[in-house]
């Protein structure tokens, strides 16, 4: 199956100028869903991945998936102010503006290898800021797997330093 064929195009959305890549089409798709999972899983094989880090909030949908399937731990990177321990964070860039990301400070060991993954690769900011927060804590890099890549943004420029699959490329 072409996963790019269940994905949804929505125009001017979250504001004028942006075309949405809509997931959920994909992921009501049960065949279309196994499948990213499983092509995910497949990059990932034969890696010692000890944490899956899922970044909020559509890269909890795959990655708590994958750390089960991977025998890892999950740890969400989620938005300011939502988790409730003591958290490191990093400033980020959006194609739409910025934010602030952050995990808890006891989520991730030194020496600890760790899959970050997302719905969408865009301009980097939120998977750099991610991949900062998991170094900062002693955390090793594995790689970085997105269900799209959206090239014209070039976010791929800022993680040079890392192994970033897509699945999808725009």
């Amino acid at each position: 199956m072409n996963l790019r064929d269940t994905i949804r195009d929505i125009p001017d959305f979250p504001q004028e100028g942006i075309l949405f890549k809509d997931i959920t089409t994909l992921l009501k798709n049960q065949a279309a869903f196994r499948q990213a999972l499983d092509e995910m899983i497949n990059i990932a094989r034969g890696q010692k991945i000890d944490i899956v880090v899922g970044i909020e909030s559509r890269g909890f949908i795959f990655g708590a998936p994958l750390a089960d399937r991977l025998r890892a731990g999950f740890v969400p990177a989620r938005k300011l102010g939502k988790l409730p321990a003591p958290t490191v964070q990093a400033e980020y860039d959006l194609e739409y503006g910025t934010n602030t990301i952050e995990i808890h400070k006891d989520a991730i060991k030194p020496g600890m290898k760790v899959l970050i993954v997302d719905d969408l690769l865009a301009t980097g900011g939120t998977a750099e800021a991610t991949a900062r927060l998991v170094e900062t804590l002693g955390g090793e890099i594995a790689g970085l797997i997105f269900l799209i890549e959206l090239k014209f943004l070039k976010g791929r420029c800022r993680l040079t330093h890392y192994p970033v699959t897509a699945l999808i490329e725009y």
